[in-house]
């Protein structure tokens, strides 16, 4: 609350607590509240001065996937409007849509940190995901076969490596040479993918 007046913690404690939608409980003991509620009021205690850093450890923890939403965008919301927020997670995916650069930590030290979008094109590897009908051969010219399913719509969803020296295009032109082509898409690993190949390899 440092160098707010009573009136304006008062007036932010009013909207934030309308954002989050707890308003109803603010004569309510903290301990009668579930540890989602109470963490949202760790949250607004957190932000409620508009800091210009901002450290959060595991804020996504004791949330059901709308109240993690809300908070996601508030994160969001907040280093849009000028906030550094520097945090720490177990959860990938929480780094994979909100961060712009991180740091992988195992086993107490940094094994990977960087932009996220250079780090994932650095682990690219020219695997693709190919959605078609009818049969793709598992020896091609162009690449190598990884894994196959059946996709939920009832195409095929086939893995496959491009070979050295192959070029997209030619891959396509094998593919559409064997069956209906849906879809087609690099998969660029995550960075939980990232993550479990880093920690398993050290």
């Amino acid at each position: 609350l440092r160098g707010l007046t009573k009136k304006e913690c008062i007036s932010r404690i009013k909207t934030w607590t309308s954002r989050l939608g707890i308003d109803g409980w603010l004569n309510a003991k903290i301990e009668d509240l579930s540890k989602g509620m109470a963490q949202k009021i760790q949250f607004i205690g957190t932000v409620i001065n508009e800091p210009k850093i901002i450290i959060l450890d595991e804020p996504f923890s004791g949330f059901d996937p709308v109240n993690a939403l809300l908070i996601k965008d508030e994160i969001l919301g907040l280093r849009e409007r000028g906030s550094t927020i520097l945090f720490s997670t177990h959860r990938m995916e929480s780094v994979e849509e909100l961060c712009d650069h991180f740091s992988l930590i195992h086993r107490s030290s940094v094994i990977l940190s960087g932009g996220k979008t250079e780090i994932k094109n650095q682990f690219r590897n020219d695997v693709f995901e190919i959605q078609h009908s009818g049969n793709l051969a598992e020896n091609a010219s162009t690449f190598n076969f990884i894994a196959s399913k059946v996709s939920d719509e009832g195409t095929t969803l086939t893995d496959v490596k491009l070979k050295e020296g192959i070029s997209k295009n030619d891959l396509i032109k094998e593919v559409i040479d064997q069956c209906e082509l849906v879809s087609f898409r690099e998969k660029i690993p995550s960075v939980n993918d990232i993550f479990i190949r880093l920690t398993t390899e050290s």
